[in-house]
């Protein structure tokens, strides 16, 4: 099968978020499963592009009432080709949607139509016909309209971004749209990038099955939830995979002790590391908690911060633990972790983005905290259970669909209803229980977490039938 896969981002080449991982992830399984797999993103000025090489052809692309060419480089990797497509309005900026990630670009419309635009003429160009056309997120949200004789699948990975802009950007970016896909702002209409895609996309999928459920109800549906329930019979919840092969506590490049759930020991030499690497006092018996997260509401983290004192507060006041925070985000966030950072020794706050450092809070680490209001698949539950660190987090979405809680058959984590201060409290309260009880108990759960295959093999295999059913429409 022939697959064009569209996104923002991809690992090693861009990332913000999850999203990267599982364009770069998926695609090399599906390719994998010999598909002729193609996934083309854009070339940042961050982007490191030794291993292209550059394409002998450019496409010209309509937009903003001008002509642009645009260049490609290309990487092969068996049957998966990388794209890098190349133009100014990616290459000479510092960031991938913004200069931060709460100042995005004022042409996000036009660069990332630019992207889809580009990639359906670098199609024509190579004279290779794409049976499935594979768009991701908002960013190419228009896909659907520019190539109307193609089959397109459009992935949600989180409804909450949903690329809104002006109508005068919609009309610069020359995309033949409806008028239904303008939707009313205040005194004026606008245009939704991610609902146009849910209105025509020939398939919808999301990244579990409980986000899927969860996202045609008010609560979750961030206003499309009456649109996603009108195409419920088109929407499709596949859980995300990891790749097993970066992140594997037996070769880890980014660890210097390894380990596996035959012999846990090189995981406590990691705790001592990540211990003095981050200022905690060095204690072999005390349980480390730690939450590698971007610092924003989504993540629970004005619940953990609201009230005096606050959950938090009370969690490392209270109980024998270490707790340590490794991320960037929201200022106000930020502020009031510092403040609590200067006042208790056993908590490390740290404004980091380091895929070392996560690595190492994974595997170093004995609770994995992620109180999340939402979470449509959630990786970081994964790579836990995969280092033997156990999860502790709110029941939704995909952390639903990948930890059983410990009062159950099979426990491999420690799951929580209600984002409320008492639920916050009560959830740690039992991992501390359950790390002081019984060692084998708390052995035998992380080892159990370590054994589960969380490939992207079975969700390869379970897109490639929703690409089967696209096609037969």
């Amino acid at each position: 099968m022939k697959i064009m896969m569209i996104s923002s981002e991809a690992v090693p080449y861009s990332k913000s978020g999850g999203l990267a991982d599982v364009a770069s992830s998926l695609s090399k399984a599906l390719s994998e499963l010999n598909n002729d797999v193609r996934l083309a993103i854009p070339r940042y000025g961050s982007t490191d592009d030794g291993e292209f090489s550059a394409l002998p052809l450019t496409v010209e692309v309509e937009i903003g009432h001008k002509i642009e060419r645009v260049g490609f480089k290309e990487k092969k990797e068996g049957n998966l080709s990388v794209y890098l497509v190349d133009h100014p309005w990616y290459s000479e900026r510092r960031g991938i949607y913004g200069e931060t990630s709460y100042k995005p670009y004022n042409d996000n419309l036009l660069r990332y139509t630019l992207l889809t635009k580009a990639v359906v003429a670098l199609c024509k160009a190579l004279k290779w016909s794409p049976q499935i056309y594979h768009g991701h997120d908002w960013t190419s949200g228009f896909l659907p309209y520019l190539v109307p004789e193609g089959c397109v699948v459009f992935t949600i990975h989180n409804l909450a971004y949903q690329g809104i802009f002006s109508r005068l950007d919609l009309l610069l970016a020359n995309v033949e749209i409806q008028s239904e896909f303008l939707m009313t702002n205040g005194p004026e209409k606008r245009v939704n990038m991610l609902k146009a895609a849910l209105e025509r996309a020939a398939v919808i999928t999301t990244v579990s099955p409980t986000y899927a459920q969860e996202i045609q109800e008010e609560e979750y549906g961030c206003g499309l939830d009456e649109l996603l329930r009108k195409r419920s019979q088109d929407l499709h919840g596949i859980l995300n995979g990891i790749d097993t092969a970066e992140w594997d506590p037996r070769s880890d490049r980014l660890l210097a002790t390894h380990y596996s759930e035959d012999d846990l020991s090189g995981k406590a030499h990691l705790k001592e590391e990540l211990q003095k690497r981050f200022n905690l006092s060095v204690a072999a018996n005390v349980p480390l908690f730690a939450m590698v997260s971007r610092l924003s509401e989504q993540k629970g983290f004005v619940e953990l911060l609201q009230g005096s004192p606050s959950a938090l507060e009370q969690i490392i006041s209270d109980f024998p633990l270490q707790f340590l925070i490794i991320g960037t985000g929201d200022q106000e966030i930020e502020d009031k972790l510092k403040a609590l950072d200067q006042l208790y020794p056993n908590l490390s706050v740290n404004f980091i983005f380091s895929n070392e450092a996560a690595h190492l809070a994974e595997a170093g680490s004995d609770f994995f905290f992620m109180p999340s209001r939402w979470e449509p698949c959630g990786l970081n539950q994964m790579y836990s259970l995969r280092y033997g660190t156990i999860p502790v987090a709110r029941r939704t979405g995909g952390l639903k669909d990948s930890i059983i809680d410990i009062s159950e058959e099979g426990g491999t984590g420690i799951l929580f209803d209600e984002l409320t201060k008492g639920e916050l409290y009560s959830a740690v309260e039992r991992s501390v229980e359950l790390y002081n009880s019984n060692v084998e108990e708390f052995n035998t759960i992380r080892k159990r977490g370590m054994l589960i295959d969380f490939s992207w093999l079975n969700s390869a295999q379970e897109y490639v039938k929703i690409y089967k059913k696209a096609l037969k429409g």
